[in-house]
């Protein structure tokens, strides 16, 4: 059951990354039709994949691994005392992997066509990042304030909407809008993270400066992700969701 919870991990971050980075990636801009009117997704269209991917995703896997797909969601459920620490480790790899596997498949997919480069500043490949490479220009500072506070409702909202006393068939929906509206929010701030293993495999193909600074989306996600496991703990959570 553990390799399963694993693949399942792997394959719900693969489609995440697919999903949400390839809707940014290759549809976000796409020029005007012949009326004049956009024919590209843009930030709405986006923050709606990103979500959708986690609607869908959830309800495919998330009844074998729980459907973390994000290492700070792994951890904050950790905090939150809804997930055995000894298991994160290996969700944390699988989702890594899972996200690199997509931006690969994505990369295939993008220079198929003529001419197309990753490019280089903001949104390159999708990627995350502040000051020059933040889509509106905003700072570290910002854009660090962002990922916690984003991240922190996001584990509010999963562990509020997978209680017990919660409806269950509901769980997935509730989430993944709830990413939507983190996405619309938080786009021209740092192009979204929230998620460490889609940062690193944007990063990863877009280049060095990207890399350099992708701790803020490893560091910032984590400690919003705790953080918002605690404040539920603490003030709306109930001990019978506590399972470890």
């Amino acid at each position: 059951m553990e390799s399963k919870a694993l693949g399942a991990e792997f394959l719900g971050t693969f489609w995440l990354v697919l999903g949400g980075c390839g809707a940014a990636v290759l549809a976000a801009d796409f020029g005007v039709g012949g009326n004049g009117s956009s024919l590209g997704l843009g930030f709405v269209g986006v923050s709606l994949a990103f979500g959708l991917t986690v609607v869908t995703g959830a309800y495919a896997f998330g009844h074998v691994s729980g459907g973390h797909f994000n290492p700070a969601v792994t951890l904050g459920l950790v905090a939150g005392g809804r997930f055995n620490p000894a298991k994160a480790p290996g969700y944390i790899i699988s989702q890594v992997l899972g996200g690199l596997a997509a931006a690969g498949v994505l990369y295939v997919i993008a220079s198929g066509q003529s001419g197309w480069e990753i490019g280089e500043g903001a949104g390159a490949f999708a990627s995350n990042g502040y000051g020059d490479f933040s889509p509106g220009g905003y700072t570290m500072a910002a854009a660090f304030v962002t990922e916690v506070v984003m991240t922190a409702v996001f584990l509010l909202i999963i562990l509020g909407a997978t209680a017990k006393k919660a409806a269950p068939a509901m769980g997935g929906l509730a989430i993944g809008l709830g990413l939507t509206l983190i996405h619309l929010i938080s786009i021209p701030v740092t192009n979204t993270s929230v998620n460490p293993a889609r940062s690193t495999s944007q990063a990863i193909f877009a280049g060095s400066d990207q890399i350099g600074q992708l701790w803020l989306f490893w560091v910032a996600p984590i400690v919003g992700a705790v953080l918002g496991a605690l404040i539920h703990r603490a003030v709306v959570g109930n001990t019978e969701d506590v399972v470890v």
